[in-house]
């Protein structure tokens, strides 16, 4: 259609004129295609701020998952359970709620002999988390790191394409409404799960960890947020982020470094605090409200996305919610 356009033009108009025209035409094509990948995301935080769910690792294991099980592999085994997880979040008000797909990817999946159940995997977990979110909530499709290391050569770029490219697909089909790539610390490995994340057409976010560094502000490989930031934003990310890594009073920094660093949405979960072995269980040093009030700081600090990652529950998003409908 477009072309047939072009072609009336060029017949039609002056050098200078067909010019102005090309140019006007593609303008409008790059926003109705910009405005139509931005719809979702652009509907969500129309009511800033968006608070979305906390840990899922620790819910599936007050469920009953054993250390060593894969936590995925539940959404075919034990679907009513993780039902159950997704369902608690919807209920302590989370707007925007996640899959149980974070090592759904079959690098990950191989060590459980799963490598050939992922597209089936991550299918089914959409499908869980989209009957859980009903109408009112968003269905984000967690997507993790492989656990292995480009720079070392354990995985190959195309070996890690194929992955992510697969598990994408899979979320896509079970009806997620975007893809969210969390924890990740390598960003070649980020950058490649997000081109991969593409290919659905569906919007994607992408979430670092900053841990490292004097600061607690540069990835694992040494990443600072203003280049993670520009190299996501370049590549096409629809938001960006940070998870994971740290308690959450080192997240205020980070939230105003990223808040500086881009114009896109920015999407924060952090720990409740830091993790503490007390009579063989590991325990978060951080109370629901506490949480909730620095939750709050950092929303002040411009994130536009709010939740909790290892140590949260159901309880730090009540106390969220709560909060924040007071202020």
């Amino acid at each position: 259609m477009c072309f047939i356009v072009l072609v009336k033009i060029i017949s039609q108009s002056s050098q200078i004129e067909f010019w102005l025209k090309f140019h006007y035409i593609l303008t409008f094509i790059y926003s109705e295609h910009n405005t139509s990948m931005h719809n979702t995301i652009q509907k969500i935080i129309n009511s800033h701020p968006v608070v979305t769910d906390g840990a899922w690792g620790t819910q599936l294991q007050a469920q009953g998952l054993t250390q060593g099980d894969c936590p995925d592999a539940w959404n075919l085994t034990h679907p009513d359970r993780v039902e159950k997880v997704a369902k608690s979040y919807v209920d302590a008000g989370s707007r925007v709620i996640l899959t149980n797909t974070f090592g759904a990817n079959s690098v990950l999946l191989e060590k459980h002999g799963l490598k050939g159940k992922s597209l089936e995997i991550n299918k089914t977990g959409a499908a869980i988390s989209k009957k859980a979110a009903g109408e009112n909530v968003t269905v984000f499709g967690s997507i993790g790191p492989s656990g292995k290391m480009l720079l070392t050569g354990e995985v190959t770029a195309e070996q890690l394409r194929d992955a992510f490219s697969e598990q994408a697909a899979g979320l896509a089909e079970g009806g997620v409404d975007a893809i969210i790539i969390e924890t990740m610390a390598d960003l070649e490995e980020a950058k490649l799960a997000l081109a991969s994340a593409q290919e659905t057409r569906l919007p994607v976010f992408v979430s670092m960890v900053f841990d490292s560094g004097k600061d607690k502000d540069r990835t694992l490989m040494g990443i600072t947020i203003e280049e993670a930031a520009a190299a996501l934003e370049d590549a096409g990310a629809e938001g960006i982020g940070a998870n994971c890594g740290s308690g959450i009073e080192s997240y205020i920094p980070v939230t105003r470094k990223l808040r500086a660093a881009t114009k896109l949405p920015v999407w924060i979960k952090p720990n409740a605090g830091m993790p503490e072995i007390i009579d063989g269980t590991i325990r978060y040093n951080i109370s629901p409200e506490t949480f909730a009030g620095h939750a709050r700081t950092i929303i002040n600090e411009g994130a536009d996305f709010i939740g909790g990652c290892c140590g949260s529950n159901p309880e730090f998003i009540r106390a969220m919610r709560a909060l924040l409908e007071k202020s």
